[in-house]
């Protein structure tokens, strides 16, 4: 079973009188221990496709299928909980809550979409931390990390419950050509060692040889996919 289908997904807004096409017919699927670099210039629908593929967007036309769930006429309640039990997100801006600690910061994702005990969270989020390089940093709040260390803290935040799918943005905008490859390591670690999919959105050819396959983006329509330099 994939991890990610989209069949013919359209996306499109209405400016005045003018139709916005964000997403044209696009077909992707990813298997479920695949990574896949989505690649192109701004203003190409590389996030629209993501925001789809995550349930943060509905499409237009077209069908999305994540983890055997065809959530592409998902009310918003069933899109919310999708998120919190399916998908994990590394957003760009990376988006820790500022006064949690770098623990408390994946364990208040068990609070949304976990059966886990607050023990058994703490535990997890530790473990997860502990791979990731921060087993001394747990206690710190984001202001205290390094801009490497943050992304790290996100990573495992996307991790903890344990998603079928990984949807991560920009993983290494802010960062020098050492880091981002090192966090693109730690991506590809985390996510292969688990079997999970990802999906890469990135601008940054320099790191799209972590993926196993390279799909350019243009004006809303996929090109053919190609296997990671």
């Amino acid at each position: 079973m994939a991890a990610l289908e989209l069949t013919d997904v359209r996306k499109t807004y209405t400016s005045g009188d003018a139709e916005i096409v964000a997403l044209d017919h696009a077909t992707l699927e990813v298997a479920d221990d695949e990574i896949v670099a989505l690649v192109g210039p701004s203003g190409s629908g590389k996030t629209t496709l993501l925001s789809i593929s995550g349930g943060l967007l509905t499409p237009t036309e077209g069908t999305v299928v994540v983890g055997g769930q065809d959530i592409s006429s998902y009310s918003a309640k069933q899109l919310t909980q999708f998120r919190r039990e399916a998908v994990g997100f590394v957003f760009q801006a990376v988006n820790l809550v500022p006064f949690l600690d770098a623990r408390e910061n994946l364990v208040i994702v068990n609070d949304f979409g976990s059966s886990r005990s607050g023990s058994e969270a703490k535990k997890r989020a530790e473990k997860l931390l502990d791979e990731l390089g921060l087993a001394s940093r747990m206690d710190n709040l984001p202001g205290e990390l390094s801009g490497g260390e943050r992304q790290r803290v996100a990573i495992g935040r996307a991790l903890m419950n344990e998603p079928d799918l990984v949807l991560i943005d920009e993983p290494t905008s802010a960062l020098d050509t050492k880091l981002g490859e090192q966090v693109m390591e730690l991506i590809v670690s985390e996510v292969k060692s688990r079997s999970t999919a990802a999906v890469i959105v990135t601008h940054d050819q320099r790191m799209t040889h972590y993926a196993d396959r390279t799909v350019a983006i243009t004006d809303g329509r996929l090109g053919a996919g190609r296997p990671a330099d």
